[in-house]
């Protein structure tokens, strides 16, 4: 892992710019706020082994982030790269106990995709879907504007609260095909913390996608692809959910975080396909998300509850 190395002219490269890792600190990490230190490193293998490894010595709230990773990590061991400063790619170290119950943690990977569409609705104006458990969607039009090099950006103002915004201009409905912008990886560490890690296309154009089903930000519309903003906006989020669900001792009815997954989730109401460990399947239609977080689904053979697997959507709503 080595250290970010900023250029003198941050704006040198106006296309993908790097991250302000000094601005970033001063406007995230407060006395009062849950983010205790955050360093942006050039490159990585993958920002989650290393908290995981280095998790013994710090303290809950810190942040890494990574210009590139060359072996990022999905769920099931999956690995996926991108080109340097395309995304947001980061992973946070949080120390859930022991105010919230071991068996409520299975909510942390969920949480963090609510907190992730929030801020994106407010900072880059794209309405994000959650994929049960850990996909973040984005709808794509049939022939997306590609992104052009911008001029020397200017921070766009963020509204104050962030769940006012729908992620829509006025009059405006999303049209076109759902694709996969990001994904969540959360992992258990030996000293009994969680990391969580974000990985988020946000400048990618059609020709850099790595499949034909995923999207980016840029792809999608987005109103800013100012990576600082976005990543300021998506940790506030997160801290916001976080504090909540905490201080709910992880009750996902009472910090509201059920009912703000259901109402972001776009498997519900889906006939989908469930591939579970071990080979087997199953298919019927997202009904709900249990108070554990697992997908319920209504099949021929009654109500079957899935706590891990793939989910394909097989029709849209």
């Amino acid at each position: 892992m080595t250290s970010s190395d900023v250029p003198e002219n941050r704006w040198s490269d106006l296309e993908r710019p790097p991250l302000n890792a000094t601005a970033l600190r001063r406007a995230l990490v407060r006395p009062e706020s849950l983010w205790t230190s955050l360093d942006v490193v050039a490159t990585t293998g993958s920002t989650n082994s290393d908290l995981v490894g280095r998790a013994a010595g710090l303290d809950e709230g810190a942040v890494l982030v990574a210009e590139e990773q060359t072996a990022a990590r999905g769920r099931l061991d999956r690995t996926w790269s991108a080109p340097a400063r395309s995304g947001l790619f980061f992973s946070v170290l949080l120390r859930p106990a022991p105010r919230v119950p071991v068996e409520r943690w299975g909510w942390l990977p969920l949480l963090t995709g609510v907190a992730v569409a929030t801020g994106l609705s407010r900072a880059a104006g794209v309405d994000t879907a959650l994929k049960w458990p850990n996909d973040l969607l984005v709808t794509v039009p049939e022939n997306p504007k590609e992104p052009k090099e911008p001029k020397e950006p200017k921070e766009p103002k963020e509204p104050e609260d962030p769940k006012d915004s729908d992620g829509l201009r006025p009059g405006e409905a999303p049209s076109g095909a759902e694709r996969k912008a990001g994904g969540i990886l959360a992992e258990r560490t030996a000293d009994g913390a969680v990391v969580v890690g974000v990985g988020l296309n946000v400048s990618l154009r059609t020709e850099e996608l790595p499949v034909p089903t995923a999207g980016s930000l840029a792809l999608a519309g987005a109103v800013s692809t100012d990576r600082d903003p976005l990543l300021r906006a998506v940790l506030r989020s997160l801290e916001q959910w976080y504090g909540e669900w905490r201080a709910a001792e992880g009750d996902p009815a009472a910090s509201r975080l059920q009912e703000a997954y259901a109402a972001g989730c776009s498997t519900l109401g889906r006939t989908v396909r469930a591939e579970l460990p071990g080979g087997t399947s199953m298919t019927g239609e997202a009904v709900a998300v249990d108070s554990d977080g697992r997908l319920v689904l209504a099949t021929e053979d009654g109500v079957q509850p899935v706590g891990a697997g793939d989910i394909v959507h097989l029709r849209p709503v």
